[in-house]
């Protein structure tokens, strides 16, 4: 029994020692055999270029600067190699006296570390022009790496810059919506820049290398070049927008000349600035006072923008008032003044309109026949039809964080403010006052949609590389409204073109347009005010905005120019001179045909 048991014991080690042996000669040799590529064997990821923006006529909006960036050996900062890292950077200094020494030394301690063998950048861009003469003597120092880096340029600085927007160094919240980021180290950070960031930065390439113990490059195994230089090709024409850019100098607002098919062929948000100031950097009083600026250059007034309406929402409200309860025969007799809810609601002029239709209410702009017709109608009705037509909601614009306005109504005044809705109210939304609030993107938007009876989404890309977009229009009006345009159009039509029409005075245009005029409240006016003062006698930021949106050819729409100028008064006044020049320069350069 006892060398059975003897005998059990030694099988059972030797079997033990066998499975062990197995184990660590074959099932850990992948395991090793790994470990071991990773320390030969290296994967180097490529940043792409970022692709370019060009205009209509392929003209460059956004390009690549080309120049180098300077990377520094790791570890550098060990005692007997201090000496080494302080000749190298006094070296660097030497060459490019911008540099600085210490701002240099900081970036390199950083970053560097015991277990990071790759080279440091510590110079992101020295341009192609300052690093040629050197390049040979700089890439022959064994603890020096000089690589390709190029750098964002905006040849047309600050022409359509809200549009176009900037690229600017990545940050961690960046990184961590796009790995890709941290490769490239910038990424788009407004405007077009950022809303196709993803497109615009493409895919990384990669290099498989050998490399020794020192991490030295010995042999380069495989190579897959990066997905880059993407082109995005917009709508814009520069050349207008340079045109109609020297018009808005001394201007606050915003203005968009847009096919009725929703291509934008120019845009812009004033004041501006030149993009190229984020790429190389402003100095704090630079930024401060750009940021503290009461005309706020930084903001979109575009998209970000928000404004009431005034009467530039008359033909929409017009079209609803004719099509729902009213009809086209409706009318009032405009006596300058509406007593309602214990206060008297005012029309602009001041001996009143007298008998008044739909259409002599939207070509002299009468308040009253819009109070009244508003009243009759009431605000459920005003709010569904107007957020139905596509107020309150996105245009769909490509551009980051469109904003959406405000389209009041008795549930968002009780959601917002806890307070029921009073009948004053509806009579100030019905001539786009109070609480509205709209972009001028949304009103160039709802006057293409007066003018072909369709909804297009706003767009300024028009190819993808080779790839073509056209975003599809949409259809928001029923059978009733589309029949009754034509009496909204004639109005508008009446605005430019008739004697009594608030706008036919301030205008010159060669062609023939359509438009609406607006005059928004920045301010209200105290009921015990008997004589308003004049737009020019009041203090500058208690200007009303100006409102001037149109569409043209009358017979043939195919643009739409809507204009809105901060504490500019009346918008026929402010705005009539621009809008006729525009579409002067639209038939000069043959965008419209005789």
């Amino acid at each position: 029994m006892k060398v059975k048991f003897i005998v059990f014991v030694f099988v059972s080690i030797w079997l033990t020692l066998i499975v062990r042996v197995f184990y660590l000669a074959i099932q850990l040799n992948n395991y090793y055999n790994t470990l071991s590529q990773n320390n030969t064997i290296k994967i180097e990821k490529i940043a792409p270029v970022r692709g370019e923006i060009v205009d209509r006529n392929n003209k460059p909006i956004a390009i690549n600067q080309l120049g180098f960036k300077i990377a520094l050996a790791p570890h550098l900062l060990k005692k007997r190699n201090k000496n080494i890292l302080d000749k190298e950077l006094k070296k660097l200094v030497a060459i490019f006296p911008s540099l600085k020494k210490e701002k240099l030394l900081k970036i390199y301690k950083k970053k560097d570390s015991f277990y990071n063998h790759n080279f440091i950048d510590i110079v992101s861009f020295i341009s192609y022009e300052k690093m040629m003469p050197v390049y040979s003597m700089l890439n022959l120092d064994k603890y020096l790496k000089i690589s390709a880096a190029p750098k964002r340029y905006y040849p047309y600085k600050n022409l359509a810059a809200h549009m176009i927007g900037y690229v600017a160094r990545a940050n961690q919240k960046d990184m961590q919506q796009d790995p890709l980021v941290e490769l490239i180290g910038y990424t788009g950070k407004t405007g077009i820049e950022k809303y196709y960031n993803s497109f615009l930065q493409g895919y990384p390439g990669s290099r498989k290398i050998k490399v020794n113990a020192n991490n030295q490059e010995i042999k380069q195994l495989s190579y897959t070049p990066a997905d880059e230089n993407k082109k995005l090709q917009l709508s814009i024409d520069m050349d207008l927008q340079r045109y109609i850019s020297k018009m808005f100098y001394g201007k606050v607002g915003a203005y968009v000349v847009m096919q009725t098919d929703g291509s934008i062929l120019s845009a812009g948000s004033f004041p501006n600035y030149d993009l190229n100031i984020f790429i190389n950097g402003m100095s704090y009083k630079m930024y401060n006072e750009l940021a503290s600026s009461l005309d706020h250059p930084f903001t979109n007034k575009l998209v970000h923008g928000l404004y009431p309406p005034g009467s530039t929402i008359k033909p929409s409200l017009g079209l609803l008032y004719i099509t729902t309860d009213l009809s086209e025969r409706w009318g009032v007799v405009c006596k300058s003044h509406l007593p309602l809810g214990g206060r008297v609601f005012r029309c602009w002029k001041k001996k009143g309109h007298g008998k008044t239709d739909i259409t002599k209410a939207i070509r002299e702009s009468c308040d009253d026949f819009f109070y009244k017709g508003g009243l009759v109608l009431g605000n459920q009705k005003m709010s569904a039809g107007l957020k139905r037509y596509g107020y309150g909601a996105k245009t769909g614009v490509d551009l980051p964080n469109e904003f959406i306005g405000v389209v009041p109504s008795k549930q968002w005044k009780y959601q917002k403010y806890h307070r029921i809705w009073s009948i004053g109210e509806t009579a100030n939304m019905s001539i786009g006052q109070g609480d509205f609030l709209v972009t001028p993107m949304q009103i160039a938007q709802q006057t293409a949609l007066i003018a072909t009876g369709k909804l297009p989404q706003p767009h300024f890309a028009t190819y993808f590389g080779d790839t073509p977009y056209h975003p599809s229009s949409l259809e928001v009006l029923n059978k009733r409204e589309l029949k009754k345009l034509p009496i909204i159009r004639k109005a508008m039509y009446q605005v430019c073109n008739n004697p009594h029409g608030t706008a036919t005075h301030y205008l010159n245009s060669k062609v023939i347009i359509a438009g609406k005029t607006g005059t928004a409240q920045v301010v209200g006016i105290k009921q015990d005010i008997k004589k308003r003062k004049l737009e020019h006698e009041m203090a500058y930021y208690k200007r009303s905005h100006a409102w001037f949106t149109t569409y043209g050819p009358y017979k043939n729409p195919q643009y739409i120019v809507t204009i809105m100028i901060e504490h500019g008064g009346h918008g026929g006044h402010a705005a009539g001179k621009i809008v006729s020049n525009i579409y002067n320069k639209l038939l000069e350069l043959g965008y419209i045909k005789r």
